[in-house]
């Protein structure tokens, strides 16, 4: 199978805890899950399913351990019908593990067992597997997790740009301080950066990269380092699309809704945003389908939501979106 998306990184399961401002050394307190998860693979089975309605295919590179964790993910992924063929099962570690406490001011804090998240190396990347690929994925947090899944990024973006040079690559910065110095990630995303089509940072990922204290100025300074698109993902406020066209900035607005769990909207917009990109949708259709995806995943607990296709079309009837029927 030659997927048409394709990303590549950590797959883990989130364990939450079902209070906000409880912390991780409170014993006793209670947690929830396993939810599979992984920034990457977010992504990727947001396109999954939205992308079947548009015959689109997707597929995941990456490792987990030989345990029940590994088989909820792998059994969400089959579900929601994401090849994984090219994830690897590694015996004697455990799968990714993130515990996520959250905060009643919108903060979270993580402590991660890497375990067989980052373990994907070099190896892993199959040049028959990607060479028809229209689009490759990149996450910051498959960058930093270790040198051989930074490498393994690496040499899928190069591969695939030298079989086809038009293949849009989509990088999500996906900035971790608490996994490296923002120096070390500025260094390490500078190459995936400089290839990248569509780049899909939030407002403070942006200023970060671009090391401005003004989200609209950096994304200027950004689309001039390579990216040909920027999508700035802004939360309940919904996004801002940035191109060379148009530097000052074209804002699409987001739905209204109860958020239960946040975790994963990012991911579940960028994916949702490439299918409507894929399908041939103009910037602003493409970007107000993926802020209804966003919206909806924030109502879920887990960050791979079950919502389809219709789904989202239903829900933007119900918000009463204009010409929501020529979505298809």
């Amino acid at each position: 199978m030659c997927p048409d998306i394709i990303s590549l990184g950590e797959l883990l399961v989130d364990i939450i805890r079902t209070e906000k401002d409880t912390p991780h050394k409170e014993i006793g307190a209670i947690y929830r899950g396993p939810f599979p998860s992984g920034a990457p693979a977010n992504y990727v089975n947001s396109a999954a399913r939205m992308g079947s309605t548009f015959s689109l295919k997707t597929g995941f590179i990456g490792v987990i351990g030989d345990d029940e964790f590994g088989k909820c993910i792998i059994e969400k992924l089959q579900k929601d019908n994401v090849d994984i063929s090219q994830i690897r099962v590694l015996k004697g570690l455990t799968t990714g593990i993130a515990f996520n406490q959250y905060n009643s001011d919108g903060s979270r804090k993580f402590i991660f067992a890497k375990g067989a998240a980052g373990k994907i190396s070099p190896e892993d990347i199959n040049m028959d597997y990607i060479k028809n690929a229209k689009n490759l994925h990149i996450t910051g947090s498959a960058l930093y997790i270790s040198k051989t899944s930074c490498k393994a990024c690496y040499k899928a973006v190069n591969l695939a740009k030298s079989i086809n040079p038009d293949i849009i690559i989509s990088f999500d910065p996906n900035l971790r301080l608490e996994m490296l110095s923002l120096e070390e990630i500025l260094k390490i995303s500078k190459p995936i950066l400089e290839t990248t089509s569509i780049l899909l940072p939030s407002k403070e990922e942006a200023e970060m990269l671009a090391g401005i204290n003004d989200f609209k100025i950096a994304c200027r300074k950004l689309l001039a380092m390579g990216p040909k698109i920027i999508i700035l993902k802004q939360g309940r406020e919904g996004c801002t699309i940035f191109t060379k066209d148009n530097q000052k900035g074209l804002k699409v607005e987001s739905f209204k809704v109860i958020e239960r769990d946040p975790t994963g909207a990012g991911d579940a917009f960028g994916g949702a945003f490439i299918v409507g990109f894929l399908a041939g949708w103009d910037l602003e259709k493409a970007a107000l389908f993926a802020n209804a995806v966003g919206a909806l995943k924030v109502e879920t607990i887990g960050p791979m939501p079950d919502t389809s296709y219709e789904d989202v079309i239903n829900f933007m009837k119900i918000k009463k979106i204009k010409d929501v029927n020529k979505f298809g």
